[in-house]
């Protein structure tokens, strides 16, 4: 293409190329649609890139005018090399999803079909995970996972190929990969009875995938759970958090499991911690669970510091062989016990951690491996 003068108005102030898809923001300024979607939705900003205010509302409103003007530029100056910039393809909207919806429940054959397509939707942008997430799909989802169908169907894939599902693994994976906000799972715990046994019964009797997705959304759903929740989780909870780190599915659902753990431990009724002696032992046997729960102390919140130290006391206390209280040296746990003494931790916390210390002292106590700074708060007896 020859060089040729674009006017800047037709240049996106993100990329500063020649928009293809014009949106405008709440605050009037005008961006290529696939730029000013990444910045909001994929890098999760709030503001307007160009003028740095907060954005009330991420509606991005096309702006057809801009973008025949630009379409009618390119074909002026086609003998210059500028190719003519197609109309853009609409992007998905709410009733186009709610639609998919209402023929999955009314249609039950066509249900597989509508949850291919909600997964295609899903995986186009980050934008329209947040649209199908508004038009309520984490709840329609949710539904069909509870309802466990066991009807096996061949479907067809795009290459030809064909395999064999049942609609609610593909709503789990689809449920999964939403990404769904931190409110949304929330209110899908509170508002949907049962949803947490039926992910129970997935890790139970599901298939290595869909138990891989169960225990990964398990992970997010207690990050942010109630208290009253984590108390409440079941036994067959945490012996089936055990069976999936014991089976190795993947390094995702083990590494999911392990910060179930640490999440569920502390809290766990007097018959949930009957697990624990099993737990303790299948965290100890992955070569990063110290070093996991570890990270969560001073890096998470107090809640979650607390939680870590609490775990850490268990292994201290029942498990703690020399190459155990070796791999505590090595992988920075001791260091970080050190340092919760010198920072502003709770009273309850600070005296787990001294117990700790002074329970192995003679394992711990001087290694070079501590450096002089923390070392120096390393309680005296």
């Amino acid at each position: 293409m020859d060089e040729i003068d674009v006017p800047s108005h037709f240049l996106c102030p993100i990329s500063l190329q020649l928009m293809r898809d014009p949106v405008t923001v709440a605050t009037g300024i005008t961006f290529d649609r696939e730029n000013i979607e990444r910045w909001l939705f994929s890098c999760k900003n709030n503001t307007c890139p160009f003028t740095k205010q907060v954005l009330v509302d991420t509606d991005l409103t096309p702006n057809h005018t801009l973008r025949r003007l630009i379409q009618a530029w390119c074909i002026v100056n086609a003998c210059h090399g500028v190719e003519r910039i197609p109309t853009p393809k609409p992007p998905i909207d709410k009733a186009q999803i709610i639609k998919l919806f209402n023929d999955a429940i009314k249609f039950p054959q066509m249900q597989l079909k509508c949850l291919q397509r909600l997964r295609s939707i899903a995986f186009e942008s980050d934008r329209n995970k947040k649209c199908l997430e508004a038009a309520g799909a984490v709840e329609f989802l949710a539904s069909i996972i509870k309802k466990d169908e066991s009807a096996v169907i061949e479907v067809v894939l795009e290459d030809g190929s064909r395999e064999f599902t049942r609609a609610s693994d593909e709503a789990l994976s689809i449920l999964y990969q939403l990404e769904t906000s931190e409110a949304a799972l929330k209110s899908l715990v509170s508002s949907n009875y049962g949803f947490i046994e039926s992910l129970v019964h997935v890790l139970k009797c599901g298939n290595y995938q869909s138990r891989a997705y169960a225990a990964m959304l398990l992970k997010s759903i207690f990050q942010v759970a109630d208290p009253i929740q984590l108390i409440n989780a079941s036994p067959e909870l945490f012996t089936e958090i055990v069976h999936v780190l014991r089976d190795g599915i993947s390094q995702q659902a083990s590494k999911a499991a392990l910060k179930l753990l640490v999440e569920l431990c502390p809290w766990g009724r007097t018959e949930s911690r009957q697990c624990c002696a099993e737990g303790r032992a299948e965290l100890l046997k992955h070569g990063a669970g110290l070093a996991i729960v570890s990270k969560k102390i001073l890096r998470v919140s107090q809640v979650g510091t607390d939680r870590a130290v609490k775990i850490l006391a268990s292994v201290s206390k029942f498990s703690a062989t020399s190459r155990v209280l070796q791999e505590m040296l090595q992988v920075g746990v001791v260091s970080k016990l050190c340092l919760v003494l010198q920072v502003d931790s709770s009273k309850k916390t600070k005296e787990k951690t001294r117990e700790i210390l002074n329970l192995h002292s003679r394992v711990w106590k001087n290694p070079s491996c501590i450096p002089a700074r923390l070392l120096s708060s390393y309680p005296s007896s």
